[in-house]
């Protein structure tokens, strides 16, 4: 069912890779239209959309949701279920409010301030996937994106997620939004939500900003409105990349490769390991537990197209390969992972020890979910609450600084042509 390659051929993993990254150029066509049409037309567009895709009786007056009905949200959750919610948001909170930055300003002793100012952006969309027609509510990625964005300090938080068939909210979405302080909530989704935060329309003032994951369209159309909007990032499908040593557990193994493999056709699992029993073990775990998912077709799928066992010399070659894959989640089965940590040099997030599997991550223990995928891990960091900051340097200069600088401003820019910039400096020696 996976494929096993020899970590020396380098070639065949770089292939596999990139053949997963290539985006299918006729969707960024489509997107590109619905773009346009949201420009052009707003709300009747957004009705025509939800209608077609979501909910065939949709009505511009279901689109907001009422404050009474996010409120209301909490009595129709059991309480267990709001426990677990709100120590998760206590946890990623705790977490995220380390992340807090501050302006600054120093004072040289020549005769200049400088500094910067470090504000929030003033508007956030919060993009948050139906999750199968709102039977399974995403409830950590409204976390995930929402406890940042405020830690930050952002004003305005708008959540988009698509209605269900007959028009309405999972509860668990809205009672989520509660706890977190969010009363902006719109039901539409895809693309044309998308457009909608970036350009505005006559029911939702433009944001900012969107961030937040979905399926190709979303990612293409933040992709195609960077520029007219910030984002957090372009993701791509889930992935996960696991080293093992002579001591891993492949039952345990095989599970977080299945925890990536059941989110989507085009999620990666990938093992790296010197010890070929336990790519053999592992083998013989997937299949049985592979049986036991409820999307077990859709991760076969997965593990047949992009799965990998990678085959090498010793845990330094590991470790090499890893690098260069650069994936969203690595976990480190290892006697001593925390003896490796230096050893990682690209990566979403680290997961030390056989006993912090990626799902801990995902929804409880603490940092961002929203991680760089597809090997984008090499330049770029997840979600964080710096995603929300904007920094404004500023500079105050005394005369005598100027009057003693000015010559060398002005030879500065005469070097690169720029005669006017010269004598701007040069005037404030007369």
């Amino acid at each position: 069912m996976v494929r096993i390659i020899q970590g020396k051929d380098k070639k065949q993993l770089s292939t596999i890779l990139k053949k997963r990254a290539t985006q299918r150029i006729d969707i960024e066509e489509r997107v590109k239209d619905i773009l346009q049409q949201v420009r052009e037309q707003g709300d009747p567009f957004l009705e025509e959309m939800t209608r077609k895709f979501d909910c065939p009786n949709f009505q511009l007056s279901q689109m907001k949701v009422s404050e009474k009905e996010i409120t209301s949200s909490l009595s129709e959750v059991p309480k267990n279920d709001l426990s677990i919610i709100r120590q998760a948001i206590k946890n990623i909170w705790k977490f995220h409010e380390k992340q807090r930055q501050h302006s600054w300003i120093v004072t040289d002793e020549e005769g200049i301030t400088l500094g910067q100012m470090v504000s929030p952006v003033e508007s956030v969309g919060l993009y948050v996937p139906g999750g199968q027609g709102g039977e399974t509510p995403l409830i950590s990625t409204l976390i995930m994106n929402a406890v940042p964005a405020k830690i930050a300090g952002v004003k305005r938080l708008v959540v988009v997620t698509p209605p269900t068939i007959h028009g309405t909210t999972n509860p668990y979405i809205l009672a989520c939004a509660s706890l977190l302080g969010i009363n902006e909530i719109y039901r539409i989704g895809s693309a044309w939500a998308i457009a909608a935060l970036a350009f505005g329309t006559q029911s939702i003032p433009k944001v900012d900003m969107v961030v937040g994951p979905g399926n190709v369209y979303v990612t293409t159309a933040k992709k195609l409105l960077l520029g007219e909007i910030g984002i957090d990032m372009i993701a791509g499908p889930s992935e996960i990349t696991i080293i093992g040593d002579g001591e891993a557990n492949p039952r345990w193994i095989a599970a977080d490769m299945l925890s990536q493999a059941e989110h989507d056709q085009l999620a990666c699992s990938i093992l790296i390991t010197p010890h070929e029993e336990l790519i053999h073990k592992t083998q013989e775990e997937l299949s049985i537990q592979l049986e036991q998912l409820p999307k077990k077709e859709i991760a076969h799928k997965s593990l047949k197209d992009w799965g990998m066992f990678v085959v090498t010399n010793n845990i330094d070659e590991c470790f090499e390969i890893a690098n260069e894959i650069a994936p969203e989640h690595l976990e480190l089965h290892l006697k001593d992972p925390m003896a490796y940590l230096d050893r990682v040099k690209n990566a979403g997030c680290v997961f030390l020890g056989a006993y912090t599997p990626e799902a801990l991550g995902d929804y409880f223990a603490g940092p961002n979910h929203v991680l760089p995928t597809s090997s984008t891990a090499r330049f770029s960091s997840g979600l964080s609450v710096e995603t929300f900051y904007k920094k404004t340097n500023f500079l105050w200069a005394k005369r005598s600084y100027t009057i003693e600088n000015a010559s060398k401003v002005a030879r500065l820019a005469r070097l690169e042509g720029l005669e006017a910039h010269a004598r701007s400096a040069e005037m404030r020696r007369e």
